[in-house]
């Protein structure tokens, strides 16, 4: 991944936000309360689904404000209803695709704090590749992971749907 530039990484971003959303729309069409559903854990020190929503998000929208060189805010992980955590894949897909630096902003140091006095330095390509992409799919993996714990028929054609319009069949 330490080759990938800007414009690949806003793609992989989108549609994998995408994922995320459609994964909230099985979990919405066979849960009788989704909202509900939003306080669920995997287990008793797990965040619940909707928060980790919100640091799935928090994943490709610091990188975007990064790249613009704003301050990082983050998303507030107290995701009580299904219409904020759309909200925040919204948002952020919108920040995402408004992007707009060059690749040598990779290259670039990126401090990244790993709680109260913590912090690494690397270049931006080892930020994106073992750091940010891991934590984004953590959480997109928990989120489903919560939903087939709680009887959601998402299965893995669901988190790589992605990969449909690549797919093909022998005749």
């Amino acid at each position: 991944m330490a080759d990938t530039g800007i414009t690949e990484l806003k793609r992989v971003f989108i549609s994998r936000l995408d994922t995320l959303d459609h994964i909230l729309d099985v979990g919405q069409a066979h849960l009788p309360d989704i909202d509900a559903a939003m306080g669920e854990r995997l287990a008793p020190d797990m965040f619940p689904l909707g928060t980790q929503v919100a640091f799935a998000c928090n994943q490709p929208r610091g990188f975007a404000l990064w790249c613009a060189r704003q301050p990082i805010s983050l998303l507030d992980p107290e995701v009580r209803s299904l219409d904020a955590a759309r909200g925040y894949i919204r948002d952020t897909r919108a920040l995402v695709a408004a992007i707009d630096a060059d690749d040598a902003r990779l290259d670039e140091a990126k401090r990244t704090g790993l709680g109260p006095g913590l912090y690494c330095e690397t270049t931006a390509h080892l930020y994106v590749s073992d750091y940010l992409l891991p934590n984004f799919y953590f959480h997109i993996t928990t989120t489903y992971a919560i939903l087939r714990l709680l009887g959601v028929p998402v299965g893995k054609a669901d988190f790589m749907r992605f990969l449909l319009p690549h797919v093909r069949q022998d005749r």
